[in-house]
Parts: C-alpha cells; structure tokens; sequence
C-alpha cells in the first residue's frame, strides 16, 4: 500500500515543479461602456530548458484586431467575410502598453513587425536553465465587436473574452509563438492564475475559475477568481446571464448550449450521462468547473445537424442536445488537459474527440440512421443513404475533400488548412483513422491506450511522436504505416481483388493496391451475408497472392465493414458463384443517393427550369449517375420538354476526370457535351463539343486562391437559319476550334484574373486578351479595372455580317457559352441584360461591332457602399472605315457582385443619356438564375 501513495506524491511533486513557477496575477477594471479593460499584470514564467534566455515573447492576441494588415484581417478576408475590413474603427479591438518592468526597471519590448500581436521583449539579465522571469505589465485593451470571432463586446453590452490578456509563449528548445487567425489555438503554458475583476454591477460574471472573493462597491463589484496549472481561461460578463450549474461529482459543467426545450430533469440525467462517459474514458477532470458555451458550439457543431431548418427533426431533441453536450465538453476537456501544440499537432485532439463521439453513439445509440427518423420515411427508405448508421457520415465527409483531391495531410499546420478541411474533414479523417488503426491492432488495444494516454499525460507537454511512441509500446504489431502513410500524406486508401482460383478446399487471390502506400486491408470471406473469416493483409507493394480456406465461403470482400476510409470500394468484392455474379446490377433511384458499392446506380430527377424566353419554362427529366461523392466518371442525359416553344429540348454530357497528386497540375478532364435548344423564336440551335480541359493550383498552398486553366475545345453549331435577322450570320452552321489559358487569383482585397483567347474557324481565327483587377482599399473604397484587346488575324467573313465580330456592349455568343436568357432580343428588358465579355460596355452606341479589332478599358469605383461610379474607353476599327474613339459613363449599384447588379448610364458619345428618351430601355442588367453558379459564393467560402 506504501508504493502507490508515493507513487502518487512524486507525481504530484513533479507536476508542481514543472508548472508550479508559472504563475499570472491579473488586476482588470472593466469599463464596458468604453469597451476598455486596463490591466497591471505580473507573469512568472519558468525557464526548463537547458537554454539561457536574453529575450523572452509574449502573446498578446487581442492586438490582432489592430489593423486590417493583420494575419487575423487577413484570414478573415481569405475566406470571403467582408465585415473585419469593412468596420468602423472603433468596432475593432487593440491592446496599448504603457509599460513592462522587471524589478522595478523597463524593458525593452517591441511587437514584432508582421506579427503584431507578438511582443519581443529584452530582458535585465540572461535567464539561466531552471530560473524564472518575473515582468510586471500595465495596459489597456480595448474590446473588439464579437461579429468578427464571436469573441468581444456584443450589441447588447455583453462581453464574450477569450485570449484578452497578455500570456507567455512557450520555449522548448525554441520558441513557438504565431498570430491568432481566429483557429482558437493559442499554445501557452500552464499556469496557476490569480485574477481580480472589477466590474459594473448589474452584470454576472461566469469563468471555469474558483471564486476565492467577492466584493460590491458603490457602482462596480470586485470578484477575485483562482485556478491551478490553467490552459484556457474564457470569461464571460452578461446582463441576463442564460448559464447554467450541474454538479457532477467532484466538478460541477456550466454550459449555455441551447436545449431545445427540454425540462430541467432532461438535461441533468443527458449531463450525467455525457459526464460519466468522459471520466470512465478519460479520467477525472483536473479542475472544479467545465465551461461550455453556445460559441464553442457554433464554432466547431455537429455537422448535419447545424444545416437543417428548425421545422425538420430527424433526430431525437435529447439526442441532439446529447451530441452537442458531448462535442464540446470533450474539446473544453482536452484542449484543457493535453499541453498540445494545436497549430501543429492539431490531429490529436481532434482525432480523439471524434473517436469518442463515434464510440459514444456506438454504445448508447447503436441503431441510429444517417438520416435519423427520415430514413423510415416512405420514398427515402429505398435510398442507400437510409440503410447508412449515423457514424458513417465521418467518413463521407472527408471523401468529399479526398475524391475531389482537396485532401491535406492531417500533420499540416492547421493554418495552411482549407476551411473544410480544419472544420471538417481533417478532424473526421483523424477520428476514423484512429477507428482503422484500433480495427487492425484489434482487442481494443488503441481504445485503451487513448484513455491511458490521456489519463498518464494530463497537464504534461505531449506531441504526435510521444502519442506514435507510446501506442507502439502497446503492440507488436507493424503499425509505422499509420504515422508516415496515413498522418503525414495525402495517400488515398485503394484496394482491389484482382483474381481469384478456387478449388474445393481453398482460394488463392491478388489483391492490388491500386496506391503508392503501405496500409493494411481487411479481406473478409462471406456466405451470403455470414462472416466466416476475417484476414489483415499487411505489406502490399502492388500485388500480393496469398492462399485461405474456402470454408463453404461464396464471396470475398476487402473492407467489409468500411472501417477503412477507402476512396474506391466499388471494386472491393468477388462472387465465388461464377462470371455472371460478379456483374453489378443496375440499380435505379429517383433523386440522387449516397454511393452504394455494389450497384451500378443510375439517377432520375425530375427538373423544372427557366433557361431562356423562347423555351420559357422546361420540364424535364435528369439522368445522371452522380452521386454526392464525386466520381472519376460522370454523365448527364437532360430531355426537356419547353412549355412556350411545345418543343423536347435538352442537353448531354460525359465526361472522365483524372486527379494528380502533389502535382501544379491537379487535374486533367476531358469529354464530349451536347444540346438542344432555341436561340430565337421558333430557331433551335444544335451544339456539340468535344473538350481536354488541364487545371492547375499551387501544390504546395491550397489556400492560395490562385488557378490557371488550359481548354482546348472544338465547338460545332447548327443552326436554324433566321432570313429576317442579318446579325445571325449568312452562314447557320460552322464549327470553331478553341483554345483559352486563364490565370487568375480571386481574393476579396485584391482580385486579378486574366486569359487569352485563339478561335479559328474556316473563315476566320481572331485572338483576344482580358485583365480583370479589383482593390478593396482600407477606406473601404473598391477600385475595379477590365482591359480588353481582340484582333482578327483571319476575316473573310460576310463583311455585311457581325454575327463573328468583336461587340463593344453586347457579344453575339457565336460560340453559345454565355447565359443570356434572350440572346436574340433588339429590344425590351432581355436585350438589356449585361455581361462582362469583350468591349465591356453599358451603353448601346453607334458603332457597337469591330471586324478588325478592338481595345477597351472599363472602370469603375465606390461612391457610397454598394454604389459605383463607372466609366469606359476604347478604341475599335471596321474594315474600309476609321477607327473610332468611344467612351461612356454612368452608375453601377452592386447587390451582389458579379451576380446581380445593375447599370445607369449618364453620358457617353450620345451625350447626356440621363436626360433623353426612353432612358429606362437603356438601363443595363446583370443577373443569373443557375443555382451552380450562386453556389460559388458558398464554395469560395469553404475550399
């Protein structure tokens, strides 16, 4: 008995000595109404290394909401929010510091130049190996809105506080700092703390701290709040408090995670349970108080659940609220318990945390669908996504990164991360990964050294190769793969049954690793659906032939369970029946499904559109076998049938795409597209293009928004021809061959995108250029440029005709890429509608075609928010004529840029367009109806 209990008091003696130094003591005088909080602040910060120290750094994190140059503004801009750069000055936070003292002396301190919310600091003398620093510091902080993080001072007057005063960075041999970017992933480290809060009364205050004092004033209260070897210390001063106290044993949750309305009684037994399945996992909590809040919720939520409107329930409420309890607790108590750096070994928390919500829902709620109660819905039971268990969805969303190789490796810093990826597909990839590992070590060997590892490592520095350490000195088993295939890369899990040679007592299989890796599969042999073996392949450099027993099995399945996050399983089985067998049968569903491996599925979908005037609407019906996770092979048959025209309309398409990896060139696709429609009353046109299209990014960045592009296309047209239009052209059909290079970086401060164009045909080939640029200053003022140059290197074309030249306002589409809803029109509002193609102009003028060549300059720039000043120059030349200077000019009001806008023209070479008649025909729109293209503005957002 003597043995453990000096186990117990080293362990506690070493703690104390490695975190026992580290101490803040804070005093904050909160001035709500100013949005200001002035601090005199003391650190203690102990030196273990074997280092001496001159200069130590501090986070001072609230000084990333300073400028719009910060690495904060920037992340904020790179995902497409606009409203960091476009506030108010004193909406954004910063921190000035008045002093920094040792010993009673200043310091030398500087923020560092492109990372200013990190403090360089000089000390008075070396700090030797096992010393500590004691600084004194005094500050004011100002609060920022919480629009931009969630965290700050709200519209009410509440104030949400995460990151709010100046901590150390960690040294361990060097120093790790780097700048918040809004990832809630600040590596510091812990500390014992001592805070004094004074603040106005009326307001609550609510901290994971202990509250040793608590005084009231005249107008404001003191409360004086402790914590031993802090990690995360939020706090929260509210009006109408909306937080809530359960006691748990020795710890007691406050959490304001939105219930649903569910009784008091509900949410004590969904904590108890939530709680005891956390300590029986992972041990007692080292502190008093477990903090969940609503913001924790909306930053990191149960994906699927977060989407659905209000009205629609598929899952039970105390499910719900049960899930969301758990996610969040189990994040608050690892990121407050592992001493992980999380801009780096990210993938360990979250592979945990995943790996325990998984468990959870296999152990207490072990028949729950995807779909939750939908899926016995009439009409959806059918569906593959109905026979789908809820765990099933983690895999599925990392697929939807990994089949459109946007994968990245789950060691990558988690700011290089795309926003899918860091909020979604990395963390599940983790989770299962670590499920994968657990099913090929088996007899829960990893369930039990997670708990394990948690329990021994509480509040002790741990990283990636610690945890790769530890689990291998659980198992003899081979299992490198996992942390340099798995972890370390973005190689896809491939596998395939070759053949098969049977005889009466055994079966003598290949199996093919159709990737470059050294993952292990499962092969199962099955009767009908009865397992009656289950073998691990290790080892399979690209083919491997092993021998099993037969035992009555009549077929074999790689990754039967689909525990292995495989990006192909549709070639994963083979009948032991014969030929025929191994056939897929064809499988059809109405409305799109989840991939179903053992069908070959086709889609029926019935559509109705509005894609132009002469057509109106169209009913239709869509073949397709696209599923939600992409495929390398994908078709689309679309008949309609136009309800104005009374005519069956349509299109078609094929194509098969190729991704390459750690390659500029990520993509290459090619295929055949076709269609069927009117182009003016009572005309139809024909097309089809065959098209090799090569797509390229940044291998290295997959933030960077920066793309270029290569099509080679040959577009062939038949059309109807129009004896009363002369516009389109003496000659109804042609056929031109294509080429188009587009460069272009989209990003919200600054956009620039530019191609060039060839187009040659039998009686002509021309060549063009278009710039685009746009600045979104810091005055909130947006500056737009558009050049264009096109020049005819071939023209024998009808010199009468147009149809092929140059449009200064309004291009005629020969090549019918554009979405005009009436391409036709002379007159009314379709002929009104705009697009930014060659001249780029708004107003209609004498000369509105070039068949020589043509060069334009269109700009535009802010008045007043969403409404513009533009203007527009150009020169343009016709054969046997001058060339012509033209100009115009006039306001454009941005609703929703490159979506919907719309154009007033003032004055131009027709003079003062405002004030002659018929102004409303000239007024220019610009506006889509495909909801492919809305949906871009999601897109940009998340990948």
């Amino acid at each position: 008995m003597k043995l453990p209990l000096f186990n117990c008091i080293l362990c506690a003696f070493i703690s104390y000595t490695s975190f026992g130094q580290n101490k803040i003591d804070l005093k904050a005088v909160f001035d709500i109404e100013n949005k200001q909080i002035k601090i005199s602040q003391t650190i203690q910060y102990e030196n273990t290394t074997l280092d001496e120290l001159q200069t130590i750094y501090l986070n001072d994190w609230n000084n990333s909401y300073s400028t719009k140059k910060t690495a904060l503004a920037q992340r904020i801009a790179e995902e497409y929010r606009n409203e960091f750069h476009l506030a108010k000055n004193e909406e954004r936070g910063y921190s000035v510091i008045t002093s920094i003292k040792q010993q009673g002396e200043d310091l030398v301190f500087q923020q560092l130049k492109n990372q200013i919310d990190i403090i360089k600091v000089e000390l008075k003398s070396p700090l030797k190996p096992h010393e500590f620093y004691t600084i004194q510091l005094n500050y004011l902080v100002q609060i920022p809105s919480d629009k931009f993080t969630n965290y700050g001072i709200t519209n009410t007057g509440d104030v949400n506080l995460r990151y709010w005063y100046i901590t150390p960075a960690v040294y361990n041999g060097e120093w790790h700092y780097y700048s918040n970017k809004d990832l809630d992933d600040l590596y510091i480290p812990a500390a014992n703390v001592h805070l004094e809060i004074e603040y106005p009364l009326g307001y609550k205050l609510t901290s994971e701290l202990d509250v040793s004092n608590q005084t009231k004033l005249h107008k404001t209260q003191i409360i004086t709040l402790e914590g031993t070897n802090i990690l995360n210390n939020k706090l929260f001063l509210s009006k109408n408090s909306t937080f809530n106290t359960i006691q748990k044993d020795s710890f007691s949750l406050i959490s304001n995670i939105k219930d649903d309305g569910l009784e008091m009684i509900d949410k004590v037994l969904i904590t108890d349970r939530v709680t005891t399945f956390i300590t029986k996992k992972l041990g007692e909590y080292p502190q008093k108080q477990l903090l969940l809040t609503e913001i924790d919720y909306n930053k990191d939520p149960i994906y699927g659940l977060n989407f659905l409107p209000n009205f629609i329930k598929p899952y039970p409420t105390h499910f719900q609220y049960e899930l969301k309890l758990l996610k969040v607790a189990l994040r608050n108590y690892l990121e407050n318990t592992l001493l992980v750096n999380p801009r780096t070994d990210q993938w360990l928390l979250d592979g945990i945390q995943i790996y325990y919500l998984m468990d959870y829902v296999d152990e207490h709620y072990p028949n729950m669908k995807f779909l939750g109660s939908l899926a016995n819905f009439w009409g959806i039971r059918s569906f593959h996504a109905a026979d789908m268990d809820f765990n099933d969805k983690y895999v599925l969303a990392y697929m939807l990164m990994a089949r459109t190789n946007r994968d990245q490796p789950l060691t990558m810093a988690k700011d290089s991360l795309l926003k899918f990826n860091n909020s979604i597909a990395n963390k599940y990839k983790a989770g299962v990964g670590l499920k994968y590992l657990d099913d090929f070590i088996n007899h829960d060997v990893v369930e039990n050294s997670l708990s394990s590892f948690v329990i021994e490592n509480k509040l002790k520095p741990v990283s990636t190769s610690d945890f790769e350490n530890y689990i291998k000195s659980k198992t003899d088993k081979d299992i490198d793969w996992f942390f340099t295939d798995y972890l370390n890369t973005r190689k896809k899990i491939d596998f395939k049954i070759k053949k098969i040679h049977k005889t009466k007592d055994s079966i003598t299989l290949t199996i093919k690793n159709k990737q470059d890796n050294h993952m292990p599969v499962s092969l199962y042999a099955l009767n009908n659906d009865s397992i009656i073996s289950k073998t691990w392949i290790e080892n399979i450099s690209k083919d491997k032939t092993i021998t099993i027993p037969r035992n009555d099995a009549n077929k074999l399945v790689l990754n039967y369970n689909s525990v292995i996050p495989e990006i192909n399983e549709r070639d994963n089985w083979k009948s032991l029946k014969g030929f025929f067998f191994n056939n897929k049968p064809l499988q059809f569903r109405l409305f799109q499904d989840i991939e179903d491996p053992y069908y070959n599925q086709v889609f029926f979908m019935p559509t109705a559109e509005f894609n132009n005037i002469y057509d109106g609407f169209t009913l239709g019906l869509r073949i397709y076998n696209k599923t939600v996770l992409r495929k390398l092979f994908n078709y689309r048959i679309d008949p309609q049938y136009s309800l104005k025209s009374r005519t069956f309309t349509g299109s078609a398409v094929a194509y098969m795409t190729h991704y390459l990896e750690n390659s500029d060139l990520y993509a290459v696709s090619y295929g055949i597209s076709g269609g069927y429609v009117s182009y003016a009353e009572n005309l139809f046109v024909r097309q089809i293009s065959p098209s090799l299209l090569f797509l390229f990014r940044e291998k290295n960045d997959f933030r960077s928004n920066k793309r270029e592009s290569l099509t080679l296309r040959y577009v062939d047209i038949n059309r109807d021809k129009d004896i009363n239009n002369i516009l389109t052209s003496n000659e109804p059909n042609y056929g031109v061959f294509n080429a188009r290079y587009i460069d272009s970086d989209d990003n919200l401060i600054n956009f620039s995108k530019w191609y060039t164009d060839v187009q040659i045909a039998k009686k002509f080939s021309k060549l063009s250029f278009n710039y685009e640029y746009r600045r979104l200053f810091e005055s909130n003022r947006q500056l737009n440029l558009r050049f264009f140059a096109g020049a005819f290197l071939k023209n024998n074309n009808d010199p009468t005709s147009n149809y092929f030249s140059f449009a200064l306002d309004r291009p005629t589409d020969y090549l019918f890429e554009y979405p005009y809803l009436g391409r036709s029109e002379a007159s009314g509002i379709f002929s009104q509608q705009y697009i930014d193609a060659e001249g780029g102009f708004k107003s209609k003028l004498d000369t509105p075609f070039a068949n020589q060549w043509i060069t334009t300059l269109n700009t535009s720039t802010t008045l007043w928010k969403y409404v513009l000043m533009y203007g527009d120059v150009g020169m343009l030349k016709n054969k046997y004529d001058h060339a012509h200077f033209v100009y115009d000019s006039g306001i454009r009001i941005n609703l929703v840029t490159d979506y919907f806008e719309i154009y007033l023209p003032i004055y131009s070479n027709l003079g003062w367009e405002i004030g002659q008649p018929h102004y409303d025909q000239k007024i220019r729109f610009k506006f889509t109806v495909d909801p492919q293209a809305l949906l871009g503005l999601f897109r940009r957002r998340w990948y």
